[in-house]
């Protein structure tokens, strides 16, 4: 498919997106997803595990400490498009689940980095960064996901505590982890109510429960409880009732993330839908020879090549300096849309084959749902593009 991407897998060489920096980091990412993760990948996913050590071997070639400050560990990203890179070459193994529990840091970490005291920083970053602590968020709750501002964990101030109390699921690393950042409301009902909390696992009265799902294996999600936990008002992660900004700071670097995420899996899909139609043969001939499979595959070519030139526009925003919410929120429907479009077709190209567990395209379709649904549904974001656009 390289007349598509002349690039390969991922950006096109001629790509003004992409200089030298860009290319030399794809290339160390890509040595180290094929001896790291690739082979072990089905392993992991049917012991719906990985191990721990796998986050020391990520920080020490710098992927776990991407755009964080230095001060802390970090390696800055002097841009978005470095982040795109990374979501690409990740997505080669076709396993969402190991990516999304091994990054978590990605969406509990940056409200810290953001609006964290300077001695939160010191004290919680560095062994994130390191791949010795892992770090999750917590905000989806069993009443509601997208909904944030309707929260209910709630945190009382008693003395030089918050008193906290409620439930969360859905909630990513969230057995595992070692630090969670937890949105809870400390005011009245509300967008203005709500604060962010760092809470750390062994804190008394917080409990967590693994939960089983349709796709992501080897992730560790749990849903998580909170009956009296007594967290050091040091903890408040930025200022009393003010951690909606953060949160919506947060999702929309989530979106752009999730969806270069999902059209990298989507050509996956396709590549191996391809190179399956030249090998497999019916009736005489091999599937590639016949038009419907043809004009599938072009079809996913069409839509991935559609969704990827939006999605390096909204990078490009981005890089800017701007904040495109109705655009980041399209991109992800349009993204996943795209997904689960290639990853149908891949499985009916594959037909049998597709359905049995073992193979990329099998793991690929069962992932489909939790990308349209995690970091806001496809319905919660088309409304609130509508809303960005005044509707």
């Amino acid at each position: 498919m390289n007349q598509i991407r002349p690039g390969g897998f991922g950006a096109a060489t001629n790509s003004p997106y992409y200089g030298p920096e860009h290319h030399a980091w794809r290339e160390t990412l890509r040595r180290w997803v094929d001896k790291e993760l690739a082979p072990f990948v089905d392993e992991w996913d049917e012991a719906e595990t990985f191990p721990r050590e796998l986050y020391k071997k990520a920080s020490d070639i710098g992927l776990l400490r991407l755009g964080f400050p230095e001060e802390y560990g970090g390696v800055p990203r002097p841009d978005p498009f470095y982040g795109v890179v990374t979501s690409e070459e990740l997505a080669r193994v076709a396993c969402g689940g190991l990516i999304a529990s091994l990054m978590s840091h990605g969406i509990g970490a940056p409200p810290i980095a953001a609006v964290g005291s300077e001695e939160m920083k010191r004290r919680v970053l560095p062994g994130i960064l390191a791949g010795e602590k892992i770090s999750a968020l917590a905000i989806t709750e069993p009443s509601g996901g997208s909904d944030v501002a309707n929260l209910q964990t709630s945190a009382r101030r008693d003395g030089d505590c918050y008193v906290v109390n409620g439930q969360k699921m859905f909630i990513t690393s969230g057995m595992r982890a070692d630090y969670y950042t937890v949105a809870v409301r400390t005011g009245g009902p509300g967008l203005g109510g709500i604060s962010l909390l760092l809470i750390e696992r062994d804190t008394p009265g917080f409990s967590r429960t693994k939960l089983d799902k349709m796709g992501w294996w080897c992730s560790d999600t749990a849903a998580l409880y909170f009956d009296d936990c007594r967290v050091p008002v040091a903890n408040l992660i930025g200022e009393e009732n003010q951690g909606f900004s953060a949160i919506m700071r947060n999702f929309n670097g989530e979106r752009l993330g999730m969806a270069t995420g999902a059209i990298a899996v989507a050509r996956v899909a396709m590549e191996e839908a391809v190179a399956y139609a030249k090998e497999r043969k019916t009736f005489g001939k091999r599937l590639a020879d016949y038009q419907v499979i043809r004009h599938k595959i072009v079809e996913m070519a069409r839509q991935i090549a559609a969704s990827h030139a939006y999605l390096e526009q909204c990078a490009w925003r981005v890089m800017q300096g701007e904040t495109p919410v109705a655009d980041l929120a399209m991109l992800k429907v349009q993204a996943t849309l795209t997904l689960e479009y290639c990853a149908r077709e891949a499985v009916q190209i594959f037909g049998g084959a597709g359905y049995m567990r073992g193979s990329k395209v099998e793991r690929i379709y069962r992932e489909v749902r939790v990308q349209a649904i995690g970091g806001g549904s496809e319905e919660i974001m088309r409304d609130l593009a509508a809303r960005q656009m005044g509707l």
